[in-house]
Parts: C-alpha cells; structure tokens; sequence
C-alpha cells in the first residue's frame, strides 16, 4: 500500500515538475532565437548583428526646423562639456547637434558590429554609449544629427587601398594636406558607408549628415586617378541615388553638405556637387556658406568675412529658387568661427537673420573648436 502511495506521489509531483520543466526550456530557446533574430539587420548578402536597436520600432520625427550646433566625438563623450552645450540649447532658440560618428580621419568613432569595420580595425571608439546620450538629448527635445564623412577617408585608404584614389604613378594620391582619398567608383565603399548609417540609425539617430561627399579639389588633381571633370557631376549623382534609395525606409532623415559656392555656380564645380542631382533624393542641403571661405572681392567686397550679411544674402538669392517643390529643404552651414574676422554676436546673427528670410529648415553653426556661447542667439526660455 505504500507503495502505490508513493508512485501516486511521484505522479502528482514529479511528473508535472519535469514537464513544467521541459516548457520554460522550450520557452527560453524560442524567446532566445526570436532576440536573435530581432537583433539582426539585413544588408545586401551581409547580415550585420547588432545589439538590438534602442528604437527597433520608432517612427520617423515629423520634419525639423534644426538650429543647431557642429560637436566633435570628443566633446559628445564628454559630460561636463555635453551638460554645458544641453544648458546653452535650453535657453536659445538652438534645437539641434550635430555629432561625428566618422570623422576626417575616416575612423568610426563608436564600438560598430559591422564585420567590415572591425575586420578592417577602422574604428576608435570614442562614443561609449550612444543611446544613453541620444536618451539624454531627447529628454531635453534635442534634435540629434550624425555626421558621416565619406570620400575623404584616409584610414580606410590604407586599410583598403583597392579603394583609394591612386595617382598615376601606381601609388596612392595624397592631397595638399597629405590625407588619402577614397574612389567613388567602387560600390562596396558605397555599401560601407550605408552600412555605417543603418546601424547608428538603429542606436537612435535622428538624421546622418553625409560630408565629403564630393570630389578632391586640394592637391595636384591632374595626377590622381579618378573620373573626367565631365563624369563628376553623374558619378555622385549616382551615389546620392544609391543612398536615398538605401535608406528610403529608415526612420531618419539623410542630409547631404556642399561647397557654400555650390548656391551660386550650378555647374557642379568639378567635384560632382550639383543642387539638381540631389534635390529629389534627400531631405536636406546643407550647402557651407561661411563668409570667411569666399575669395577676396567676391561681390566686390575686399573682405567677404567682414560683410557676412551680404554674403549670404546673395548666396540664399541664387540658390535658393532651386529648391521650389523639391523634396530636399535648404539648411545652410553658418560661420561661428574667427576667420577674416571676428564672429561674434553681430556677424552670427546678421548670417541668421538673412537665411531666415527665405521659407527653409534651419541653419547650424559650425566651430571647429565647439566654443559656442549665446552671442547673436534668441534667448528663449523653453518649458
């Protein structure tokens, strides 16, 4: 008799135990490959695994008027300097940063999961927690812009001189300044760079802001390797296809900056930067109209640093009509810097007040340096 009893016991108790068991098993294997499955992307025949995005569902920000300011990695990954930049953004009528995710150097400056970058040993991790910062700015209604350089891009021309500009002697083309160049004809550089802005995208990016997506102009151009002036224009107009058409369905919005001279000569200029060959692919121009960058006697002026109002207002004349009914919106690089002259609150703000003349989406300010204070700013107090 106790015997039966006891099989009944294991019955009613060790039984259901095993196989309730056997179910959380089956639960924690299932749930695991769903996290893995979740935490990949898709890249052409690539499958980059990635920590699973901070937003894996969020929708695109309704379009920014952006008033922001240019922060190097350095500055971003430091909190003293970030909660002094926050504090200037909370009481001016700032709304946006703009952050180096790759930088002239052609390092990506946080810790990628894309094969390629550490494959290539192309990153230095300077940005330890990218979401964490991304958190922060939002919370303080901060618009969040990461900067990509491309084609200028000496890190990656060593790594992987396949794809650098050669001169044509057989070795690789330096310019004036002795930085490398990448070639723009070859369509994995293309896939690297999107790679790139897919996965900061995913850790929370509310825009990449492609720079150096152009052409070399400094050094002997006549010795280095690379399309004819006469396929300039098409060979980025090909890129910036491939690049809308890349990120048509991410929720981040994708800027593009030019010359500041690209509003006045629309030719292209000999680097492929052509207004009308990117206008109906991306959401922003960001065109580089600091005065102190414009010949001495441009419009007759000795000094254009000295005259910054007149400045813009003819560059903002002339191109922005091209922008009428087209998907890109012009939001111009303005001078907050000392060259030519000193930019303090008067000539920051007479920059501001003439491209706040015309219907655009902004303007940023850009210091290499990141000394910014209020000088030439409205002072709002936001809630």
């Amino acid at each position: 008799m106790q015997k039966f009893i006891r099989s009944w016991q294991l019955l009613i108790f060790v039984i259901p135990s095993v196989w309730l068991l056997i179910f959380v098993m089956f639960f924690y294997s299932f749930g695991s490959l769903k996290a893995q499955a979740v935490g990949q992307i898709k890249i052409s025949s690539t499958t980059l695994a990635v920590t699973q995005p901070v937003f894996p569902f969020r929708e695109k920000l309704p379009p920014q008027i952006a008033k922001g300011i240019y922060l190097t990695a350095n500055s971003a990954s430091n909190v003293k300097k970030m909660d002094e930049m926050i504090g200037l953004l909370d009481c001016t009528e700032l709304n946006a940063v703009v952050i180096d995710i790759k930088d002239y150097t052609g390092y990506v400056l946080y810790d990628s999961k894309i094969p390629a970058i550490n494959e290539l040993k192309t990153k230095r991790v300077v940005l330890k927690d990218i979401p964490a910062l991304i958190k922060k700015l939002h919370e303080h209604n901060i618009y969040v812009i990461a900067r990509q350089t491309v084609f200028q891009d000496p890190i990656l021309a060593e790594k992987k001189s396949v794809w650098a500009i050669k001169n044509k002697q057989g070795g690789i083309w330096h310019d004036n300044k002795g930085l490398s160049w990448v070639n723009n004809a070859h369509q994995d550089l293309w896939k690297y760079n999107v790679d790139i802005a897919k996965e900061v995208i995913g850790l929370g990016f509310d825009e990449v802001n492609f720079d150096y997506v152009r052409f070399p102009t400094d050094g002997n151009i006549s010795n280095a390797v690379i399309a004819s002036s006469s396929q300039r224009n098409g060979a980025m107009a090909s890129f910036f296809n491939y690049l809308s058409e890349q990120l048509k369905d991410e929720p981040a919005y994708i800027s593009l900056d030019f010359f500041g001279l690209v509003m006045e000569d629309h030719s292209g200029m000999n680097i492929g930067q052509k207004i009308d060959n990117a206008s109906q692919l991306v959401d922003y121009i960001s065109p580089m109209m600091y005065p102190s960058h414009y010949a001495k006697g441009h419009l007759g002026i000795a000094n254009p640093a000295a005259s910054p109002g007149k400045v813009i207002d003819n560059g903002m004349k002339k191109g922005s009509p091209l922008f009428v009914d087209k998907r890109a919106q012009l939001r111009p690089w303005l001078q907050a810097f000392n060259m030519g002259a000193v930019y303090g609150a008067q000539n920051i703000r007479a920059q501001i007040d003439m491209v706040e003349k015309y219907p655009n989406a902004g303007w940023l300010l850009w210091n290499a340096a990141n000394r910014y204070t209020d000088a030439g700013l409205k002072i709002e107090k936001k809630v």
